[in-house]
């Protein structure tokens, strides 16, 4: 019921708040025009990020932040969420001009983020030896490269996938499905929380942003729900590090994985910066799909169907083990 209760008012939250910013990005200009490189023919708002991140904010303040016994540590994930989105805005802000942030800015405020989840107490500490059944803790180096880079990783993963009209909003919103449901059955209501508050604010903006979009999550957007269900899993499936619980992440967020796996490898075989978008635009598989004389709508949706299938996997093999 609670948890019912936590979806409707962030999903109402982000439902209001998705016009009043659209409206107010056209005022401002703050909006993704169309060029060579992309296939709208009208500017889209930018501000789908921000108005995800006040009905995540909310949520986190009412279901998490002060609820009895709250984990302190949630706390850097709200702040580093905020410095995520932020840097994000001033990327978006910066593409609306026609201009590129760089780069490097960037990519140190997405490892401040993750060092302030890291400081926190969010981290990936270890794994369960299954032959021993003892738990191995990582030296706390190790452990700090690793989560810096699952984090860093995640940001750019669905970042990457933010091609197609509602791409991004849809593998987010079943990845953290299946991290509720994990955290349901490992008996982790906090994570369980901050599943279904990103799940709530996703489904509110894919109303805006499904085929044809009315609305864009913007870098700010992508930034977020990679760094959120980063955390998520970190707090959660993670937790445990058994043999099972370290595979459902990597099978819940398994299509952006390898898309930016893959792209990153073949701009480095080109000889390319790995962060620099090419401009034939077929690095990435939806933008393969398309090639191949897919439809946008039908890739998509090809997409969401094969993840669909890794998360159902995952949550099945769960339960089996």
């Amino acid at each position: 019921m609670v948890y019912g209760i936590a979806f409707i008012i962030v999903f109402a939250i982000a439902i209001a708040m998705m016009p009043l910013f659209s409206r107010l990005a056209v005022k401002l200009d703050f909006t993704d025009k169309p060029t060579e490189r992309k296939k709208h023919t009208t500017p889209i708002p930018l501000t789908g990020g921000t108005a995800m991140f006040i009905a995540v904010s909310v949520g986190f303040f009412i279901f998490v932040l002060f609820a009895a016994d709250a984990d302190p540590a949630l706390w850097s994930v709200l702040a580093g969420a905020a410095l995520i989105v932020g840097v994000g805005l001033v990327d978006d802000f910066s593409k609306a001009r026609f201009k590129e942030f760089p780069v490097w800015p960037r990519l140190l405020v997405q490892i401040g983020a993750a060092v302030l989840v890291f400081v926190g107490g969010i981290r990936f500490t270890g794994f369960m030896n299954p032959f021993t059944d003892t738990y191995v803790y990582l030296p706390l180096w190790l452990q700090f490269i690793l989560t810096v880079l699952w984090i860093v990783g995640l940001i750019t993963a669905f970042n990457f996938m933010d091609g197609l009209d509602g791409l991004s909003g849809l593998l987010a919103l079943v990845s953290g499905v299946t991290f509720f449901v994990v955290a349901i059955y490992m008996n982790q209501p906090e994570s369980a929380f901050m599943a279904v508050i990103l799940v709530a604010a996703v489904a509110g903006f894919l109303r805006f942003n499904l085929p044809p979009a009315r609305v864009y999550m913007g870098d700010s957007g992508a930034y977020l729900l990679g760094f959120m269900l980063a955390a998520i899993s970190l707090h959660g499936a993670f937790k445990q590090a058994t043999v099972i619980s370290l595979a459902i992440p990597m099978l819940a967020m398994g299509v952006p994985i390898f898309d930016s796996i893959l792209v990153v490898v073949r701009r480095l075989l080109a000889r390319k910066a790995p962060h620099i978008a090419d401009s034939t635009n077929v690095t990435h598989i939806h933008f393969r799909l398309l090639k191949n004389g897919m439809k946008p709508a039908h890739a998509v949706l090809m997409i969401f169907l094969f993840s669909a299938c890794l998360n159902l996997a995952s949550i099945i093999i769960l339960l089996a083990f």
